[in-house]
């Protein structure tokens, strides 16, 4: 099997070959091997067009979008405006609401726990959250007359593996049509970072039936807040705290963090006022300091940052020295952990499953997007997005703060990527 070379020296060296369209090596892995293809000027520059002209046009009031080969930056530009209201210009260091690609993070620092044999994935999760014992399914029946009625039946134990992979029978107020569940998860405030702390949010969920069966049904969730109050009780520290000690020290994350104050609250992006979705979306105040860190949503981060958490996965657990979690333990997370099983609202799309923490590519195609076999990602309500894709030892992330939009980036930022992309040299 191929070694990666680890040397400074050899990696400023490859950062020089992907400025000049050089091939980069592949990350070493049981894998397909493959010869990455360069990108090509033409191509970086339809990319600058696209989002200067999407800024023009008000589609967006601005993005920072980085694209990392090998351990080198092959592009990272900022455009339009960081906060209209205020006049301030987007910055390659602006700092953004990333919501729920704080998913990952979490989910890398819970696979440690695991790795250390401190949790492990069969376990239920009362075993470290005993407030979430006993807990009902709500079960839709028809009565003798046709009537619907609910009926509560006891639920299969949540596993932790479950909150990984959204299949808790757990659920988020605003995804699908509001039933009696969700309404309950509404009027509780469950999904709030302002309201409950994390043991109030947890003894409000005591009450509330769950969606599924667990282990049945893909449904969206709070599960991985659950997975990062699961990590605050092994540790024993609040989850800002592991999580700066367990990956974002370690991987140089400076300004990932869960509050904005003093000099970075400068550098803090904004949606355009009059956004369409701002009015259906609790948009984070990140100048006050949270009720609980929410592993699911809470974070804000910057492109460089996340692009340091990239590296990391495409390295199979390893960036600068320093290793998070082992190659065997990083391929486990970006497999396919889902099988069969899907939701009425199954937001991977066709073509995917999901693993340990974000979606995976199970196929080349079936899906709508341009994309590989193999490929782990995921994306934040705000309208953050990225992916890493081993096979080209590419990682992508864009960030904008325009809810609206999520869903058109994920697919033309991909088309824009890909068609930059030439021949490979041989």
């Amino acid at each position: 099997m191929p070694i990666r070379p680890r040397a400074a020296l050899i990696g400023a060296a490859m950062a020089l070959g992907l400025a000049l369209g050089a091939p980069t090596v592949v990350p070493a892995a049981a894998r397909e091997a493959v010869t990455p293809a360069r990108f090509t000027p033409a191509g970086l520059e339809r990319i600058r067009a696209q989002l200067r002209g999407d800024v023009a046009q008000g589609r967006i009031p601005g993005a920072v979008l980085l694209i990392t080969r090998g351990n080198g930056t092959l592009f990272q530009e900022a455009f339009g405006q960081q906060d209209v209201a205020a006049a301030r210009p987007m910055r390659r260091d602006s700092i953004f609401r990333i919501a729920s690609m704080t998913k990952p993070l979490v989910s890398v620092a819970a696979m440690q726990l695991v790795e250390q044999g401190k949790i492990q994935l069969s376990d239920p999760v009362a075993t470290y959250l005993p407030e979430l014992q006993g807990l009902k399914v709500a079960v839709e029946r028809r009565d003798a007359g046709g009537q619907a009625a609910t009926e509560l039946v006891d639920a299969r134990p949540i596993t932790i593996q479950d909150l990984f992979r959204h299949t808790s029978g757990l659920t988020y107020h605003f995804l699908g049509q509001m039933n009696p569940v969700r309404r309950a998860y509404a009027d509780q405030d469950i999904a709030g970072l302002y309201g409950p702390t994390a043991s109030e949010m947890l003894s409000r969920l005591k009450a509330i039936p769950l969606m599924y069966q667990p282990g049945s049904t893909f449904e969206y969730s709070v599960s991985t807040d659950i997975l990062g109050h699961v990590v605050e009780r092994v540790t024993g520290k609040t989850l800002d705290a592991a999580l700066d000690e367990m990956v974002l020290k370690p991987l140089g994350m400076r300004d990932t963090v869960f509050q904005v104050a003093g000099p970075r609250l400068a550098r803090l992006a904004n949606a355009r006022p009059g956004d369409p979705d701002m009015e259906t979306m609790n948009w984070l105040d990140l100048t006050k300091p949270p009720k609980r860190f929410s592993g699911g949503a809470g974070a804000a981060s910057t492109a460089q940052d996340y692009g340091r958490f990239m590296r990391m996965l495409l390295n199979e657990g390893e960036l600068d020295g320093v290793r998070l979690l082992s190659p065997q333990t990083v391929r486990y997370m970006m497999s396919d952990h889902l099988g069969p099983v899907r939701g009425p609202i199954y937001l991977p799309g066709p073509g995917h499953g999901f693993g340990l923490g974000f979606a995976v590519r199970a196929d080349d195609g079936v899906a709508t997007t341009i994309g590989h076999k193999g490929e782990a990602w995921w994306g934040g309500i705000t309208g953050t997005r990225f992916w890493v894709d081993p096979a080209n030892d590419l990682g992508v992330v864009l960030m904008i703060q325009a809810p609206n939009q999520r869903n058109y980036y994920q697919s033309v930022m991909r088309n824009l990527v890909y068609g930059a992309m030439g021949r490979a040299s041989r």
